[in-house]
């Protein structure tokens, strides 16, 4: 890959349209599609509102967009320290095999290591062979002994 063509950047609050755009072309490729709920004003308000708790950082290959990390901060009691959680890494499919996946997992975990986070976790669906080699490759490791569960709105 060409560094000098590739340049990763704090989302800035224009840039809600292709951010939300890349979650449903994600959403897409995981056949979830049906399952997206969110707007650009949702978004808005959880990465730039008052109470913003989420961060994106944005790929951008030749000065085009080309993809985005969905992150936000969580806690280990286990470790004591806090960490980030990844919601979505996202490389359109047109600029995949560049080290663009690797640039933006890379930048989530300098962000971690420079605040002392004790753990860098996500979710990746059981089918998505290549995502799970991406993961591995970099040093992460499943935890497959443990079972996710999620209580959703109509439930509460």
């Amino acid at each position: 890959m060409e560094h000098s063509k590739l340049k990763i950047r704090q989302a800035e609050e224009s840039d809600i349209p292709k951010i939300l755009s890349m979650i449903k072309e994600l959403a897409e490729y995981e056949k979830l599609l049906d399952k997206v709920q969110t707007s650009e004003e949702d978004l808005r308000k959880v990465i730039f509102g008052e109470n913003k708790f989420v961060e994106v950082l944005i790929a951008e290959y030749d000065n085009k967009i080309c993809g985005q990390t969905i992150f936000f901060k969580n806690f280990s009691t286990f470790v004591g320290r806090p960490g980030y959680y990844i919601e979505d890494l996202y490389v359109k499919p047109e600029f995949r095999g560049k080290g663009i996946g690797k640039a933006l997992l890379d930048e989530v975990i300098n962000k971690a290591k420079e605040n002392n986070f004790g753990r860098v976790e996500w979710v990746v669906l059981d089918w998505n062979v290549s995502a799970i080699e991406f993961y591995k490759n970099r040093g992460a490791f499943p935890l497959n002994e443990w079972i996710i569960f999620r209580l959703q709105e109509d439930k509460f």
